[in-house]
C-alpha cells in the first residue's frame, strides 16, 4: 500500500511554520533610523539599530589647560561640519587627559548651529562593523562624525583590517560624509606587546598592520600629561564657573591629586564635583 501523500492544507501549514522558524533565526531588519530625533546617537552594532542620546552638557569654554588642543580639534572638525573635506581624527596621550570630554565637547560646540551634523558613538569592540556603518551612512545628507572612544587593536590585525575597510571604503571610495573621530591612550592604537609570541615573524607582520591602520589618521592631537600649573588652573576654572569659591581650594586640589597619584582634567573635575557636593551643590555628570 502506497504512502498517503499530504494534502495541500498540510502543504501549507508545514511550509508556514517553516517560514516562521526561519523568522525567528533571521529577525526583520531594523526600521530605517530616524536621524531627525537627535543630533547624537549610539549605535548598536548586532541589531544595526541608532539609539537616540542628549548632547555632551560640559560648555567647551570649560575645558582648560588643553587650549592648544582645543583649537586644533576645532580646525579641523568645523572645516567638515561645513560640508568641506577633512581628515579624520585621533586624540592620543595620557589617560583622564580630557580627550574624550573634548571631543564629545567640540561636537557639541559645533553642533549647535549646523543642523545637519551628527555624532554616532561607536563601541571600539564592535570594529568588524564599522565597515558597514560607513557604508549604511555614505547615502544620507547629514555630515556624520563617528565617535569610538579608547580605540586600540586587543584583537590583533584582525581589527585593524576592519578599520582600514572602512577608512577606505572599498571600491567606492570612503564616504565623503563620514568621519572618524577616535581618542587612545596608545599613539598606534597598539595593544602591548606580546613578547612570548610563538611566531615573531607574524606578530611583526601583525604590528605592522596595526600601524598602518593608525596612519589613516590624517590629524594626530597629542595630549601630554597635565602640569601642575594647568590642573590648578582646570580647578580654578571650573570653581568660578559653578562658584565653588574655598579659601583653601588649591591646596585641597593638590591633596586630592597626591592621594590619587595624579594630576589630569579628569581629576581636577572629579574634585569640583566632590567640592560641590559638600557646598550642596550640583553639578553635570
Amino acid at each position: 500500500m502506497s504512502p498517503r501523500r499530504p494534502t495541500s492544507p498540510e502543504i501549507d501549514e508545514s511550509l508556514r511554520r517553516i517560514a516562521e522558524a526561519l523568522d525567528r533565526l533571521a529577525p526583520p531588519p531594523p526600521p530605517p533610523p530616524d536621524f531627525a530625533a537627535a543630533q547624537v546617537f549610539r549605535h548598536d552594532a548586532p541589531s544595526g539599530r541608532f539609539v537616540p542620546a542628549p548632547l555632551f552638557p560640559l560648555p567647551l569654554d570649560l575645558l582648560v589647560g588643553v587650549e592648544s588642543q582645543k583649537a586644533r580639534l576645532l580646525e579641523s572638525l568645523a572645516p567638515f561640519a561645513a560640508g568641506y573635506s577633512a581628515n579624520h581624527i585621533l586624540l592620543w596621550g595620557s589617560r583622564g587627559a580630557g580627550k574624550s570630554a573634548l571631543a564629545k565637547a567640540a561636537f557639541a560646540h559645533l553642533a549647535v548651529n549646523t543642523p545637519l551634523l551628527r555624532l554616532i558613538e561607536a563601541d571600539r569592540d564592535d570594529l568588524a562593523y564599522l565597515p558597514a556603518l560607513f557604508e549604511a551612512l555614505r547615502a544620507r545628507p547629514e555630515r556624520f562624525v563617528v565617535f569610538c572612544d579608547d580605540l586600540s587593536f586587543e584583537e590583533g590585525a584582525a581589527a585593524a583590517k576592519a578599520l582600514k575597510s572602512a577608512l577606505e571604503g572599498g571600491v567606492s571610495g570612503p564616504p565623503g560624509n563620514v568621519m572618524l573621530l577616535a581618542t587612545s591612550n596608545r599613539r598606534h592604537l597598539m595593544p602591548r606587546a606580546d613578547v612570548g609570541s610563538a611566531n615573531p615573524l607574524l606578530a611583526a607582520e601583525d604590528r605592522e598592520e596595526e600601524i598602518s591602520a593608525s596612519d589613516r589618521f590624517g590629524v594626530w592631537v597629542g595630549f601630554p600629561p597635565m602640569t601642575q600649573d594647568d590642573y590648578l588652573e582646570a580647578v580654578r576654572g571650573y570653581a568660578n564657573r559653578f562658584g565653588l569659591g574655598l579659601d583653601n581650594l588649591e591646596d585641597r586640589a593638590l591633596k586630592w591629586a597626591k592621594l590619587r597619584g595624579s594630576r589630569s582634567g579628569r581629576i581636577a573635575w572629579q574634585f569640583s564635583r566632590q567640592i560641590a557636593g559638600e557646598l550642596g551643590r550640583d553639578l553635570p555628570t
